[in-house]
């Protein structure tokens, strides 16, 4: 900061006197240490990206355990899909998706909608543990199936997915929401398929969740239970998506895993912290998954993702971006020549409509099928293998 600035912004402090006006001002009213080199955009959708969606298929939901269904279900109605039945036997589920989605056909049984002909794709939020049986079922009845994460919770179901997906020829799609569904995260895969950052050489993922959100139903009994699903292998799917995604990674693996329980010793099948260290084909990777939101923050989770290449790098503040502003969507990049903010939230996200697109094409442009199901063995071995910790309470 040159002197004279410098004088003046003391004089200013010294006039006002008042801490609460100094907090309240904004952080540009100190200078920057990069002013008139940062440039700020404001992304917007191309004419393809906001276009009408080309297929039409109909489609069923087995399995509303998990509201993250609500997601799933709007995206493929967004790509183009025709919302016809629903089968749950979760009450408070059903009752919040019929909430959401209208006088939707409540099915009778799962084999109601398995045997009907017309429906092309089912997806599901069941248990964690059930979703892979359920779309071993769908996709041996002709159907396209589309779970929730994790789509599986044991190498063994892992095993036996893989083998009916060659054996039927159907698609197996998993929705790792926090990149296919996230504005900025879309935006930063377009900005590193364009070479913005060099070549990708690691991920570093902070995933921390909150576990009651207010106005938000109690968690259900398997949530507490580390057997029926586990945090590396569920919330840990996500950031293995990215991984491998942002890394271009066709094999990996694990190098080291730990979980514990540090907070929660009513509930000791319960696991709320846990991380990993991968490394793949494309690059490596560092992830954190926790149970530690606090209320303070004001969104369920601030989820920071940065992608280090070796031209530069992108940070993205998926959810919030902390004391500054409450929206999300926002990207950072810094590359040889500059650094610059995206605002992503006017882009479009393209999963739904290239799903639907993939299912009548049997092509795999929303998600690659061996790269889903990898980022789901990296976790299900982490998970696996992963050292518990104990601590002194």
């Amino acid at each position: 900061m040159p002197k004279s600035k410098d004088l003046r912004r003391r004089a200013f402090l010294k006039a006002t006197s008042s801490a609460g006006l100094v907090s309240a001002l904004p952080f540009s009213a100190f200078g920057s240490p990069y002013e008139g080199k940062v440039e700020y955009e404001v992304a917007s959708p191309g004419a393809q990206e906001s276009a009408t969606p080309k297929d039409h298929i109909k489609f069923a939901v087995i399995g509303t355990d998990h509201n993250h269904i609500l997601g799933i279900t709007a995206a493929v109605q967004r790509g183009g899909g025709e919302l016809v039945a629903v089968h749950s036997t979760d009450p408070g589920g059903l009752a919040e998706f019929k909430k959401r989605f209208g006088d939707v056909k409540v099915a009778k049984s799962e084999d109601e909608i398995l045997n009907d002909p017309s429906i092309k794709l089912v997806a599901s939020a069941a248990i964690p543990d059930e979703r892979a049986p359920i779309g071993i079922r769908v996709m041996k009845h002709g159907k396209d199936f589309l779970s929730d994460k994790p789509a599986m919770t044991s190498l063994e179901q892992l095993e036996e997915v893989r083998k009916t997906i060659k054996e039927t020829n159907r698609i197996f799609g998993i929705m790792y929401s926090e990149r296919l569904e996230v504005k900025c995260a879309v935006k930063a895969g377009e900005l590193v398929k364009a070479g913005a950052i060099g070549r990708v050489i690691q991920t570093v993922n902070l995933a921390p969740h909150q576990i009651n959100q207010p106005n938000s139903r109690p968690r259900p009994d398997w949530f507490w239970d580390t057997q029926r699903y586990g945090i590396l292998c569920d919330i840990g799917s996500h950031q293995a998506d990215q991984f491998v995604y942002y890394t271009g990674s066709t094999t990996a693996d694990v190098t080291a895993a730990q979980v514990a329980n540090f907070n929660h010793p009513d509930k000791p099948k319960f696991q709320d912290f846990g991380d990993m260290m991968l490394h793949g084909s494309g690059g490596a990777g560092y992830v954190r998954v926790d149970w530690f939101t606090p209320n303070g923050l004001g969104v369920w989770g601030d989820g920071r993702l940065f992608i280090v290449g070796t031209e530069g790098y992108i940070e993205l503040r998926k959810y919030t971006d902390v004391a500054r502003q409450k929206a999300g969507n926002n990207l950072f990049i810094v590359d040889q020549k500059q650094a610059r903010y995206i605002d992503c939230n006017n882009l479009d996200l393209p999963f739904g409509r290239q799903f639907v697109s993939d299912i009548v094409n049997r092509t795999h442009v929303a998600q690659d099928q061996e790269q889903a199901l990898l980022a789901t063995e990296l976790v299900l071995k982490a998970q696996k293998n992963a050292k518990v910790l104990h601590f002194a309470t």
